[in-house]
């Protein structure tokens, strides 16, 4: 049986991150990266942009090249799935039946994506984004695909869409709910949003529900929706999230909690010797109402509990407290958001959403929680501090935008 110091389960940034920052710490003891792939660690998000237009080429999407992960004496074994978990005998089994012992267990397998499980969801020319075969699998069919219907008005939807439609294509978004990033913005930035993709000529139709995949033999033709319409499509592209990796985790007895694996502030899971980091992992967070436990689905998080489980092995565990932030390229707009607007019960606009360049502050109990930075990059970099902060604001104040937000910042109460 193969035997690792610390096993990492997961090739994606999380896994790794922590790789990296065990060797920039000074740890001199085994590694390996298991991987379902069998690629090199690579970056996730440029897959539905950068990588789908065609304006980033393979080798730019590795995280490090080849001779790095040699150089440092990190394993990497690719095209292996764990199936289970056995944590009292400190071991993983893979889909073929080997088994794979540690010392400790980093788990960032991160998720799978959520299908549609209506009538026709796995026809031949309906694809997910989530890795390199997805995305070669898209880019296989553009020439043949006039039509494309995306389903699901999250980041990896919108930003598909914007690429296909600069390609050339006819692009209808449905998504089921009243509005777009309906789950992680406001609704002046979804309003915003939706009125950037008509302007580009993307057909968007909101509250409506899918009903089934309409075949031609084995390849999908059109979609059909919930109220009756039938949408003609050469392709269709499903965004409507993930489901996290962690029934080995879960099967072996760890605790579960918001659609993944709870862990504490060191990134550790209820199991000994065993962390999860990245997508899958769940964990009380200061800038949600309550503390409450959620899971942050963004390269930032990856890098940052990554980096807290690798001190936490190392022997100088700190509490894990970075602050969220995100980023989305859509056309011409960078989209830049910093903490985590869920439960804010004000939002304040900030610049006029008609010049293409503004911010979003949200708004709890009168504190700064959440900003959204559309073209702004410098009320993104200054508002930082307000989300850091806690800042109790006065809203006519966030709006003047004669007033750098930096002069506002001061020590929460």
């Amino acid at each position: 049986m193969d035997q690792f110091d610390t096993l990492i389960v997961g090739g994606g940034h999380a896994g790794a991150q922590a790789a990296i920052a065990l060797r920039q710490g000074g740890y001199t003891a085994s590694i390996a990266i298991l991987g379902e792939e069998a690629e090199l660690p690579y970056e996730r998000p440029p897959l539905s942009k950068d990588y789908l237009s065609g304006d980033k080429p393979w080798e730019r999407m590795l995280i490090r090249p080849a001779a790095f992960w040699a150089e440092r004496d990190v394993a990497l074994l690719g095209g292996q799935r764990v199936v289970a978990v056995d944590a009292g005998a400190h071991s993983v089994t893979t889909a073929d039946g080997t088994t794979i012992g540690y010392a400790n267990l980093v788990w960032a397998a991160g998720g799978t994506p959520r299908r549609l499980s209506c009538e026709g969801g796995d026809l031949a020319g309906v694809h997910v984004i989530r890795n390199r075969a997805d995305i070669e699998g898209v880019i296989a069919e553009l020439d043949n695909a006039a039509r494309v219907v995306v389903i699901g008005g999250g980041y990896i939807g919108l930003e598909a869409a914007a690429v296909l439609t600069k390609l050339g294509k006819a692009v209808t978004l449905v998504e089921a709910l009243d509005r777009v990033l309906a789950r992680v913005a406001g609704e002046a930035l979804s309003r915003f949003v939706e009125n950037e993709h008509r302007a580009h000529g993307v057909e968007l139709l909101l509250g409506a529900g899918v009903e089934a995949i309409i075949g031609e033999g084995e390849r999908a033709c059109a979609v059909r929706l919930t109220d009756g319409r039938e949408l003609p499509a050469d392709m269709v592209i499903v965004g409507i999230g993930i489901v996290p990796e962690v029934e080995p985790l879960l099967g072996a007895g760890a605790t579960g909690a918001g659609g993944g694996v709870l862990v504490d502030a060191h990134c550790r899971t209820t199991l000994p010797d065993i962390f999860a980091i990245g997508d899958c992992a769940a964990q009380a967070t200061r800038f949600m109402p309550g503390r409450a436990v959620t899971r942050i689905e963004s390269v930032q998080n990856a890098n940052d509990q990554a980096n807290t489980a690798a001190r936490a092995i190392l022997g100088e565990p700190r509490d894990h407290g970075a602050t969220p932030w995100f980023w989305s390229n859509q056309y011409d707009l960078k989209l830049q958001s910093v903490g985590l607007s869920t439960g804010h019960d004000a939002a304040v606009v900030r610049g006029d959403p008609a010049t293409r360049s503004f911010s979003i502050l949200y708004l709890r109990e009168g504190r700064v929680v959440a900003l959204d930075c559309i073209n702004m990059v410098r009320d993104y970099a200054q508002g930082r501090k307000l989300v850091e902060e806690g800042t109790m604001a006065d809203p006519a104040q966030l709006a003047d935008t004669d007033i750098p937000l930096k002069e506002l910042a001061a020590p929460a109460a």
